[in-house]
């Protein structure tokens, strides 16, 4: 396994991912970039990097606010996020160039290209749709749907999936509703699953140290979620490296 710190920039910052590369596959493999949760870049996303690389994707991790270092005050992360949802061209920068940067790794097929993220990292992958990127498949897990910047008709490019727990406190039914009908309007290939029993972050085991409503790991989701990835990939992305 090939991992590395990887440093670009974008939108006036110097940032830093993490590449997760199985050299022991040959030939060119689809690439898949994965968008953190709201704190940013920490273990748990390199983990999910490394499970991708294992199954034959070059996968990238891409950074939010630079230098490669997560934020861990909760009282930080939130003004920064709600800056990048007020005026999404940022964040979008920042995921376009994070995207470049997978596609030019050497074992990367920059014509097969995914993203993937979680809570507000699905946020941003959504936005990286919206914006028209060359993508084949976008994963939203428990990722804010809203935005300020609509799809435009015929703008989505990527296979869409957005993977929410209908007891999520922070994405209502109104919120789905609203991106349903965004998806349409945009004449986007989409599909949405909605799983009972399931709250926001079913997919971090340990969010439960935050002590918020509604916040809860739920191992089925967690496993149901990520084969449902997979069947997009399969049939988005193709055939992996051998």
């Amino acid at each position: 396994m090939r991992t590395a710190d990887v440093e670009y920039h974008a939108d006036g910052a110097r940032l830093v991912g993490w590449l997760a590369v199985d050299e022991t596959r040959g030939g060119k493999r689809p690439g898949v970039l994965v968008a953190p949760e709201g704190g940013g870049l920490v273990d748990l996303t390199k983990s999910i990097a490394r499970r991708l690389a294992e199954l034959g994707y070059a996968a990238f991790a891409m950074d939010y606010y630079g230098d490669g270092k997560p934020l861990s005050d909760r009282a930080e992360v939130m003004p920064r996020i709600t800056a990048f949802m007020a005026e999404p061209s940022t964040i979008r920068a920042r995921a376009t160039e994070a995207l470049a940067v997978l596609a030019r790794q050497p074992e990367c097929d920059p014509a097969r290209l995914a993203a993937i993220g979680y809570c507000f990292g699905g946020t941003t992958v959504l936005e990286l749709a919206r914006s028209g990127a060359d993508l084949k498949a976008v994963v939203g897990f428990h990722s804010g749907l809203g935005t300020t910047r609509p799809a435009q008709p015929g703008q989505v490019k990527a296979k869409v999936l957005t993977q929410i727990g209908v007891l999520d406190p922070i994405i209502p039914a109104e919120q789905r509703h609203a991106f349903e009908q965004e998806m349409q309007a945009a004449g986007a290939d989409w599909r949405m699953i909605v799983y009972g029993g399931a709250g926001h972050s079913f997919t971090n085991p340990s969010v439960g140290e935050f002590g918020m409503p509604g916040f809860e790991y739920h191992a089925e989701t967690d496993r149901r979620s990520w084969q449902a990835m997979l069947d997009l990939f399969d049939e988005a992305l193709g055939p992996v490296a051998a």
